[in-house]
């Protein structure tokens, strides 16, 4: 198993000894930096996972998913981690995908990580509770927005990094970088190009999705999971592609901003072309 254990060496400041953080913050980004980055909590978490978070998926989502190319998955021997990288719709989206491949018990999947941002989840212990509740505080670690906080990023993207280069470790990303909200679910916000510098600097493989039709009402995404009798519920869509090719981007320098903002604009085309694939499948026509 995957041993959470961040080198030093990628850690050029470190959470507990910086200022920047209000006290909550810095009580909350401790426990969850405990639980993700220890052996035992992390494995207490795995055991989370596999007794509570899988089934309830089946709750809000068996009669409705629909679930294609999981060929793609299933044919990963990766000799490191794994770069999820999926559209964002709902705040279900990276669950529901991560629960599905726990159901097919892949090899490289033992370790999931989600970062996520900062504001709720790590500054009121309501963001913990929801954390802990929805993914055993898995969402970790976090992004923070606020400009005089931006320097502690270095150390989130550091520590992927770190454990993406590591085989066994998933971690589940947003290239867009925040939920599209428009009429139009096919039409996809700018990829940010942090999801690029990471699928570079750690050599990853990355795995493309689309997922469509999960609600951010979960007591209505409860309820359509039984109406699929009268027809009217949307179906759950969950389709993999095949691994991004960032071949052509091997050579150059990972650090340089435009060479991050070119991976990561691959990594979003690949999302996309399963988004049309499935709009076409589905006979949506939308504008």
């Amino acid at each position: 198993p995957l041993q959470c254990v961040v080198a030093s060496a990628a850690m050029d400041i470190n959470y507990n000894a910086t200022s920047e953080l209000s006290a909550t913050e810095r009580v909350l980004v401790g426990l969850c930096e405990n639980i993700n980055e220890k052996p035992l909590p992390k494995r207490l978490q795995r055991a989370f996972h596999n007794s509570f978070g899988r089934h309830f998926i089946r709750l809000v989502s068996s009669n409705l998913l629909q679930v294609r190319g999981m060929e793609h998955a299933r044919a990963l021997s990766p000799d490191r981690g794994v770069l999820l990288c999926s559209n964002h719709r709902s705040f279900f989206d990276m669950y529901m995908v991560t629960s599905v491949l726990r159901n097919e018990s892949l090899p490289w999947f033992q370790d999931i990580f989600f970062p996520v941002r900062s504001n709720f989840f790590y500054d009121n212990w309501r963001g913990l509770a929801v954390n802990l509740a929805i993914s055993g505080g898995a969402m970790y670690p976090p992004i923070f927005r606020d400009r005089n906080k931006s320097g502690l990023n270095k150390v989130a993207v550091n520590r992927i990094i770190n454990l993406l280069e590591r085989p066994g470790a998933v971690v589940g990303m947003h290239p867009e970088g925040k939920r599209g909200q428009g009429d139009n679910p096919y039409e996809l916000l700018p990829a940010k190009p942090g999801v690029g510098q990471m699928a570079l600097r750690s050599k990853a493989t990355v795995l493309p999705m689309w997922v469509s039709g999960m609600s951010n009402d979960l007591a209505k995404q409860v309820a359509s999971n039984f109406k699929t009798k009268s027809g009217k519920a949307e179906p759950v869509c969950v389709t993999f592609g095949a691994p991004v090719d960032l071949s052509n981007l091997a050579d150059e320098d990972s650090s340089v901003r435009e060479v991050q903002q070119a991976a990561a604009d691959q990594i979003m085309d690949s999302i996309r072309d399963l988004g049309s694939e499935e709009q076409a499948r589905l006979g949506r026509k939308l504008s």
